[in-house]
Parts: structure tokens; sequence; C-alpha cells
């Protein structure tokens, strides 16, 4: 079995999870607090990031995407229709830029910050930059929601899934960040049906319900374990 070094509240690392379970591979899960800065941990990535992937002979592949390119050709070739990539190379650049737009995009405009000042904050030293949260910098990720969400709507509104007619990393990519806003309750889903509906048909994929069970010490979740009944 691999290993994955991950963060429950991290986006990358859930989308990590999301494409092996979509796979039916199993990971075991080592829950790593990269401001600790371990020795071990720095050893596998002196960058001393998330998350980490052991894979074959322990050899560590660090990044999400780099992690999605690796399962993609050690086990998504072989998957045909389920394959979370696509075979046609235009395909696979949308693929990608909507991967990224929610890893990268999102994440550095709305997630990352929420989840420092909400999460991570509060349980850090003040050495390694814990104390109270930073309301201007919440302010600031929250008035970002409302774009990242409108535009995952169109997405949802106007294709099957969000880069085409079937399940691909972009829905994971997306449905990882948007989890982790709306387990802090991040998220008003009424104004938005067409997210809505395709995030309640990623939800109840069999490669979610590990997510489900996630849970972050002082912070109940709100909407994310909630039926999405409005």
């Amino acid at each position: 079995m691999l290993t994955l070094f991950h963060h429950p509240m991290f986006a990358t690392c859930r989308f990590v999870r999301l494409a092996f379970g979509e796979y039916g591979e199993e990971l075991a899960l080592i829950e790593e607090k990269p401001w600790t800065r371990r020795k071990e941990f720095l050893a596998l990535n002196p960058a001393g990031t998330l998350p980490i992937l052991l894979a074959e002979g322990d050899v560590p592949i660090v990044g999400a995407m780099v992690i999605a390119e690796y399962l993609d050709e050690t086990r998504g070739v072989l998957k045909r229709d389920k394959r979370l990539f696509a075979e046609d190379p235009m395909q696979r650049a949308e693929i990608r830029r909507l991967t990224d737009w929610y890893l990268t995009k999102a994440e550095g405009e709305v997630t990352r910050h929420l989840v420092r000042e909400r999460v991570l904050k509060p349980v850090m030293p003040e050495t390694a930059g814990g104390g109270s949260p930073d309301s201007a910098a919440i302010r600031a990720a929250r008035a970002n929601i409302r774009q990242h969400l409108k535009y995952t709507n169109w997405l949802a509104g106007t294709r099957h899934w969000l880069a085409g007619s079937r399940v691909t990393y972009a829905d994971l990519a997306a449905a990882a960040t948007l989890s982790v806003l709306d387990y802090l309750g991040e998220i008003d889903w009424r104004e938005h049906a067409a997210a809505r509906e395709w995030y309640t048909r990623v939800k109840s994929r069999p490669s979610f319900r590990p997510l489900l069970t996630d849970r972050v010490r002082g912070i109940s979740p709100v909407s994310h374990y909630a039926d999405l009944d409005f």
C-alpha cells in the first residue's frame, strides 16, 4: 500500500485522495503538520510542503499535480473510460487548465487563507506563525469566493462534468477545494443551483466517502456532511 503524507484541510491533499479513490486504490494516510518541520518530513521534501506520496520503493513524489501525472501514467492508462485524463491532447489541456484553476488560483485567492486563519493558526505555536486569525485576510478571501462559485456554476451548467462528458481531474480538484470551504461553512449554495447539483453528484461517489469522516479540532463541519436540500 502506498503512503500519503497529508493534512485533511489541504485541498491539494484531498485532491490526491479522491484521485486514488476513483481508481479504487487505498492509501495509508499520515497526517502531517508541516509547520513543525520534522526532520524526517524535510528529508522527504526539503520544501516542507504537502502532499507527499511514498510510491513504490518508498520513493517520495511531491506535489498534487506531479502525483496526479504519476497516477495517470501508472494506473490511469489502464482504466480506459474511467481514466481521469483524456486521450485527446486538447481535452487534456482543458483538464489541466481547470485543475490548475482550483488547486492554484482558488487556493491562492481563497482556500489557503481561510484554512490558515481559521484552522491552522489557532493550533500553531506563535513561533511558527500561530495566533489570532487575521480578520482582514479572512474578509479578502471571502470576497473572492463568489467569483469561483459563479465560474463553477457556469461550468456545471454548460457541461455534464466540469471538463466535459465524464469525471476527470478537473472535477476532483474543484470538489477538493469546495469541500474544504463547505466544511468551514463558507459557501452559500442557494444561488448556484448547477454547481450545487454537480457537487451533490461528486459527493455521492465512493471516492468521496473517506473525506466525509474528516474532522478538525475546534471546528465542526457546517454543511459539508449535510444534505444539500434548499
